[in-house]
């Protein structure tokens, strides 16, 4: 069936459905996605140079060397899964992540409108961890020993301006704000906070005339002018050393409004978390139907439901702080004994902020800081140019191929040509079937194989020229061509072929474009060459004589 020339009519007829299916259904793809919307679609998809988009490389930052070579080597491969993954889940069109040497990481996000955004996904770090809000009277205690250790290791000449400026505030402003909110089960320790307000002057208290009570026992406000620097105090090694046992201050992840003046909160939280985001399982963004406020809904595995369920139970009436990057998201109040499901409040932040915390969180939390070492912007527009001088290229070569095939081998020259459009079909057919990624190498590849397809035509019109000449009949020296051909064809496709594939296989990004169409091209070229030339010379001869001779 398939050997008539009915069967290789049919066979021709499929492969072209196909073909054009695959580029429907990739414009169709395209077409459905939110953000294409405004936007011009292409059945095949487009690589980086073309589109525009983003590359970043990136390293494991390790600031104070303490890695060796074998850690930082392992960090970077966790990091490339984690990466990958979340890419993968932020919908970005075939992108290049891959590891280059030792300890790099190159990203190339093609279509990437908000960079930013990308970015911020790829760097966040989005280490989660549940906390205890508990340790506010004995940091209290210790606020006196804490000051005297910030004037210690600056001194009043390196406190400068943040001496003058606390000195410049006046003291009865402290001490009516001081506390202000604090609770009854508080009001030991902010009475013998105040006085230590009152008796010291504000050069000597760097740390403590910047606090202000907060809404608990266990956090303080602190303007958000004054956050830099309160973080500079807590950074220092005599500050750590002064401070309780066991308890560590991390700020709120976002300021909050009082009256005119915006603050941050400082939490006070046990140093050792007990449940951190190895257990989470899920997590989803969403709108809380009672306030309307922005969450993040999380699952736990068994075992971590089973401890978030202990501890809660202990704990009633207690803050437990959930911090992400050493941020506090939030801090609520536990009611009730909670199981292997919770939220993460994000008050008004943006929903799709939201569905990008998620997305970390599913995805998992970087094993170390990443850093960028460079980071370039293609526009579209430097692709479109790329798009059209391609275009261009192409359509003069294909039209000097047509006018040297009609002119020297006339009547089958044009039955080249005539199979030369079936192989470029079969070549953008495969690329969208493949889901391949066209590139600007990946249009010279795609042109180079053209001349491909045109040199197996060419070895086969030769081999028909010698059979006429030594005197067969027209079908018997276009199946003797087809046949003595062969073999040089397929040696020239194969060795070729092995070509592209170590390309593809050792090569990066533009040089595997490279690869992959010139790979498609050969085949195609091939089946063109071998079948659809000679089904079309089997329609030419069927509809003439046996002894009439043929133009070649």
């Amino acid at each position: 069936m398939l050997g008539t020339l009915k069967g290789r009519f049919i066979v021709i007829i499929l492969i072209l459905a196909g073909c054009g299916w695959a580029l429907y259904d990739n414009y169709r793809e395209c077409r459905s996605q939110p953000e294409n919307a405004d936007r011009t679609c292409s059945p095949i998809k487009l690589g980086l140079d073309l589109q525009g988009g983003m590359h970043l490389a990136l390293e494991v930052a390790d600031p104070d060397g303490t890695l060796t070579p074998e850690a930082k080597a392992d960090a970077t491969d966790r990091a490339l899964r984690i990466i990958r993954t979340r890419i993968n889940e932020f919908g970005v069109v075939e992108p290049l992540i891959q590891k280059v040497g030792d300890h790099r990481i190159i990203v190339e996000l093609p279509g990437v409108r908000d960079e930013d955004r990308a970015k911020e996904i790829i760097q966040r770090t989005a280490f989660l961890e549940w906390k205890l809000v508990t340790g506010g009277p004995e940091f209290r205690a210790a606020l006196p020993r804490i000051d005297r250790a910030i004037v210690q290791a600056l001194g009043p000449q390196d406190l400068g301006a943040d001496t003058a400026e606390a000195e410049a505030r006046p003291s009865e402003t402290v001490e009516e704000l001081l506390f202000r909110r604090g609770t009854d089960t508080t009001a030991q320790g902010a009475d013998s906070l105040a006085a230590d307000t009152v008796e010291t002057a504000p050069s000597r208290r760097p740390l403590t005339a910047l606090l202000l009570q907060g809404d608990g026992e266990h956090d303080f406000l602190v303007a958000e002018a004054d956050v830099p620097r309160v973080t500079r105090y807590l950074a220092l090694p005599e500050v750590q050393r002064a401070m309780p046992r066991g308890i560590e201050a991390l700020w709120a992840a976002e300021p909050e409004s009082r009256g005119a003046e915006a603050y941050r909160r400082l939490y006070l939280l046990r140093e050792e978390p007990f449940l951190t985001g190895e257990r989470l399982e899920d997590a989803a963004a969403t709108r809380d139907p009672q306030n309307f406020q922005t969450v993040v809904q999380f699952e736990l595995d068994r075992s971590g439901g089973r401890t978030f369920e202990r501890v809660t139970s202990e704990h009633l009436n207690e803050q437990i702080a959930i911090v992400l990057d050493d941020h506090v998201q939030s801090a609520p109040v536990v009611r009730s004994r909670i199981g292997s499901r919770g939220q993460i409040e994000m008050s008004n932040a943006p929903l799709e902020e939201a569905r990008d915390l998620a997305l970390v969180l599913r995805a998992g939390a970087l094993p170390a800081p990443l850093q960028v070492l460079e980071e370039r912007t293609i526009g579209p527009s430097l692709g479109a140019d790329s798009i059209q001088q391609g275009r261009i290229a192409g359509i003069i070569g294909v039209l000097v191929v047509i006018l040297i095939m009609a002119l020297y081998y006339r009547l089958a020259g044009v039955l080249a040509v005539l199979a030369l459009g079936f192989y470029v079909a079969l070549v953008l057919g495969g690329l969208a079937g493949l889901d391949a990624t066209l590139t600007a190498p990946g249009i010279a590849g795609l042109i180079l194989s053209i001349g491909m397809a045109v040199d197996a035509n060419v070895l086969i019109f030769e081999r028909i020229r010698e059979e006429l000449a030594a005197g067969r009949t027209p079908r018997a020296a276009v199946d003797a061509g087809f046949k003595h051909a062969m073999s040089a064809i397929v040696d020239s496709n194969v060795t070729t072929l092995v070509t592209a594939l170590i390309l593809f296989f050792v090569g990066t990004g533009p040089v595997q474009g490279f690869a992959v169409t010139l790979s498609i091209g050969i085949i195609a070229s091939f089946i063109s060459a071998i079948y659809v030339t000679r089904t079309l010379f089997l329609l030419y001869l069927q509809r003439r004589r046996a002894t009439e001779p043929i133009s070649i």
